[in-house]
């Protein structure tokens, strides 16, 4: 006995299955996507305040780029040193600030150990004395670039 073989006009369409939202059915989920959305809003905001606040390091690695005159390297650096956020009582000292205590303030603020002897080879470059080199515009730019100052 043989089984008869259906034929095409046999054949039923199948039924679609129900839609299926893509929106949340639980409220968990909306509450775990809008502390997402608020936690990128804060890290946005977090980068673009240090972007703003950090405006004065890539102007003065500019025109550390384009320094023709090595002299102007030691008033660059105090110039930087006054751009940097820091406490009122700190920051006008700066200007005065000369050897062992420009030295001392070089230290603190660097992101890495500063030469023993940069502020007086930078006092020696401002009062033409002696000749910058490769080497003292190296440390000057790794001191911009690295320096931090304590929030």
């Amino acid at each position: 006995m043989s089984t008869p073989v259906p034929s095409i006009e046999q054949l039923q369409e199948l039924g679609l299955p129900a839609p299926v939202s893509y929106w949340p059915q639980t409220w968990g989920w909306g509450v775990l996507l809008g502390v997402a959305v608020l936690g990128v809003l804060i890290l946005a905001a977090r980068r673009w305040l240090r972007w703003r606040r950090d405006a004065y390091r890539r102007e003065a690695l500019a025109r550390l780029n384009a320094l023709q005159d090595m002299r102007e390297l030691p008033e660059l650096l105090k110039r930087v040193a006054l751009s940097m956020p820091l406490a009122a009582e700190e920051r006008q000292r700066v200007p005065t600030l000369s050897g062992a205590d420009w030295q001392a303030f070089l230290q603190r603020h660097a992101g890495a150990p500063v030469p023993a002897d940069l502020s007086q080879r930078l006092g020696a470059l401002a009062y033409g004395t002696a000749s910058a080199d490769a080497h003292l515009l190296a440390q000057c730019k790794a001191w911009v670039e690295h320096h931090h100052v304590a929030a």
